[in-house]
């Protein structure tokens, strides 16, 4: 049987070009200074290179953006299964400070928000009339949330009439990035210059968030099956059971709910496979555990550190196949307001954390704010990264609130997402939304400085 035109072979060719590319960049890294210096991840390099060799015609023809863009989609639902599945050891950590950071995290998605949706409406109806009046609300899906997040939300956005929702997503996603590393690496080297920072060479190899390898309990080496193959097994079916439960709940949204099932809840729901995934991944958890009590299953299955290192490999393909996806052409005539959102809430983004991070974490400003300013524009591990550079050891708590936030930052972010697909339905909607995620915001920066608040009523009642 002959199989070398078989379309598999389109698709290999498509994710070999994305490892290539990882390599390539690497190489980059580490011998060329100036993008050594730069701290852009690897990832993020690739997908520039891929995306730069696009113009080339004959490149740009040999590149699947739908391919890419799948890709990107689901690589985000299962980096975020893998990271579920993980293990949590229980430790003594500072509740309030994770809390605060949660706050800060959704905080910063509300300044973008408001930011990117209060230009986007006003351009719309000014300077540029093709401008979608909701595309600023992809500012915080692009950087606060990244390519994943990105082009779901900018998928929403195209069944309401925003034809390249999906590459305007990716393009502030892409310059989140750059905005992460160039203006995170400007502004570090200014605090150096000044004595605020001192360089810090780290003491230990490996991060003190590396696990071990094989914990006590584990299935033995000698099993029929391979690790990483149960990893990857788990992962996978998770997935299965999340493409299940949307295909069901997408069923009956058009069954119960009609258009409004059709048009808005549906495209939701798919938009959501990480939150579902996750969700899922928390209930398989459970089950194990409960099968581990009852000794109805022996050993340790779930490898902390295999699944670390599959939402690695998850997050850096979503990361280099998001960037590949964009597609220059559909962005004429949207490069202005891409750029004009971009800029504006980007210098909102480094302002509001610059002032939350000097009043909540006095003991540690500069960490907290390295690493919520590559978080809140780039990905946790941009974050993490720009933290390295005056916490190689992670010696400060910035680091634990960085990867602890998610659980509060889920449950304080909920609303923002359920109010994306309504924005997109009509001017009238954003114009409420925007009105919401202001109040939002107030709110929540009442939680954040609730201690403060209340020392100075204190004070004054003294």
């Amino acid at each position: 049987m002959d199989l070398s035109g078989y379309n598999v072979w389109d698709l290999l060719l498509q994710v070999a070009v994305i490892f290539v590319a990882i390599l390539f960049a690497n190489i980059l890294r580490k011998k060329v200074g100036f993008v050594k210096n730069s701290l852009l991840p690897s990832s993020v390099i690739a997908g520039i290179l891929i995306f730069a060799l696009k113009f080339i015609p004959s490149f740009n023809t040999f590149i699947n953006s739908r391919f890419m863009e799948g890709l990107t989609y689901h690589c985000l639902g299962l980096g975020f299964i893998a990271l579920t599945m993980k293990t949590v050891n229980k430790k003594s950590e500072n509740k309030r400070a994770i809390l605060d950071t949660g706050i800060l995290t959704v905080n910063g998605y509300l300044i973008q928000a408001i930011i990117g949706l209060g230009l986007s409406l006003v351009l719309s109806v000014t300077i540029f009339k093709e401008l979608f009046y909701a595309a600023g609300l992809l500012l915080p899906m692009g950087f606060g949330q990244g390519t994943g997040q990105a082009l779901n939300i900018g998928n929403v956005f195209q069944t309401f009439g925003f034809e390249n929702g999906a590459a305007f997503g990716l393009s502030i996603a892409a310059i989140g990035f750059l905005v992460a590393c160039i203006v995170g690496v400007i502004y570090l080297n200014i605090l150096r210059k000044k004595g605020k920072l001192k360089v810090q060479e780290a003491r230990i190899a490996n991060s003190r968030f590396d696990n071990n390898i094989y914990a006590d309990d584990e299935a033995p080496l000698n099993e029929s099956v391979d690790k990483l193959t149960m990893q990857i097994g788990f992962v996978l079916g998770v997935y299965l059971l999340t493409y299940l439960l949307i295909f069901g709940l997408s069923k009956l949204s058009v069954s119960y709910l009609g258009t409004f099932g059709e048009k808005t809840i549906k495209p939701l729901l798919w938009g959501f496979n990480f939150l579902f995934g996750s969700i899922l991944a928390v209930l398989v958890k459970i089950i194990i555990r409960k099968l581990k009590e009852k000794q109805i299953m022996k050993h340790t299955y779930v490898n902390n550190y295999m699944m670390n290192r599959l939402s690695g490999v998850f997050f850096d393909v979503m990361i280099v196949a998001g960037i590949a996806a964009i597609d220059w052409q559909n962005l004429q005539g949207l490069l202005w307001p891409l750029l004009i959102i971009c800029t504006i809430g980007g210098i909102f983004t480094f302002i509001y954390i610059k002032f939350v991070c000097n009043r909540i974490y006095p003991e540690y400003e500069y960490e907290s704010f390295f690493s919520m300013f590559g978080m809140l524009t780039g990905t946790a591990s941009t974050g993490m990264i720009l933290l390295r550079e005056i916490d190689p050891n992670f010696e400060t708590p910035a680091a634990d609130n960085l990867v602890l936030q998610q659980i509060p930052a889920i449950a304080f972010g909920a609303p923002i997402l359920l109010l994306m697909s309504f924005a997109a339905e009509s001017f009238g909607n954003s114009l409420i939304v925007f009105g919401i995620i202001c109040a939002l915001f107030v709110i929540y920066n009442f939680i954040l400085f609730r201690k403060t608040l209340f020392k100075k009523k204190n004070k004054i009642s003294q």
